[in-house]
């Protein structure tokens, strides 16, 4: 079962909820892994704070050229549907950062010029917490591709497991490989019309993919008519809420877990866990 977190911007509390449904679902007995697919700004550790047990290196095929062979035909920069190739002054120029390790370069090349060697773009890191395996993905600072990174770190997800896959913010090609598989998509928002608008487009994005999902009010206050009146205008779940809350921020501030730390909290999120379960995914 893979349960996405999503939101249609950064900030809104998607890896707060995130992180505090995994270890409250691991603490109720449930067999979970957390996974942090925020690649490019991945914060779930600092609330995990694991014990860090491996740490795997994500690699990418990128092509050498051999001067000495290449004819400079052109044939391999015609046919690189990224521009990753390019000829000057007689000279074969390979644009590492926006190859997408497709190999036709080398299949098309009949001087047998190009070959492919590995460039290291990003890092697999996996923790423990109690009983809960949590995973994340790093993308070296300056790459400018996180998907890679992202199908490395799905290659740990068990079908066995309550996977919880905290995404990126937005609606880019990174959220889409992360929710592409999932079975079901909780959205965090919050009541401001700024969030109203996100949201709709996380939520059309998920009608494309016929995925089915929920939503969470986060910083909860007394504007949340303009998430619910567009839940109950367009027949969308309403899972829970939280609220607006100085003492969450401060402890949020000090990367705390708020299931331990705050009482409150942790029955707003035995309501969205109840409520999960009438959805039937838990």
């Amino acid at each position: 079962m893979n349960i996405a977190v999503l939101s249609g911007k950064g900030g809104t509390g998607k890896t707060t909820i995130s992180t505090n449904l995994s270890y409250k679902l691991s603490k109720l007995g449930h067999n979970v892994q957390y996974f942090d697919f925020d690649v490019e700004e991945p914060n779930g550790f600092i609330f995990f704070k694991p014990e860090i047990s491996s740490v795997n290196d994500v690699e990418v095929l990128v092509p050498r050229v051999n001067d000495l062979l290449c004819s400079y035909c052109g044939e391999c920069v015609e046919k690189c549907n990224f521009n990753a190739l390019a000829i000057a002054n007689n000279k074969m120029l390979v644009f590492e950062k926006i190859c997408h390790s497709c190999g036709l370069c080398k299949l098309v090349c009949s001087a047998g010029a190009i070959s492919e060697e590995k460039r290291t773009i990003g890092v697999i890191e996996k923790g423990l917490i109690d009983n809960l395996p949590v995973y994340r993905g790093v993308v070296n600072v300056g790459e400018p591709m996180g998907v890679p990174v992202i199908k490395a770190l799905k290659k740990h997800i068990k079908e066995s497991s309550i996977n919880i896959l905290d995404c990126s913010p937005g609606s880019s090609c990174s959220v889409i490989k992360t929710v592409e598989n999932a079975d079901y998509c909780i959205l965090v928002t919050e009541p401001t019309k700024f969030g109203l608008n996100d949201l709709k487009i996380t939520v059309d994005l998920l009608d494309k993919l016929k995925i089915p999902f929920g939503i969470v009010i986060n910083k909860s206050n007394d504007d949340d008519n303009i998430i619910e009146d567009y839940c109950t205008d367009n027949t969308h779940t309403l899972l829970g809420k939280v609220p607006f809350s100085k003492d969450i921020a401060k402890k949020y501030s000090k990367g705390e877990l708020l299931v331990d730390v705050d009482e409150s909290f942790n029955e707003h999120m035995n309501d969205i866990i109840y409520e999960l379960k009438k959805e039937l995914i838990i």
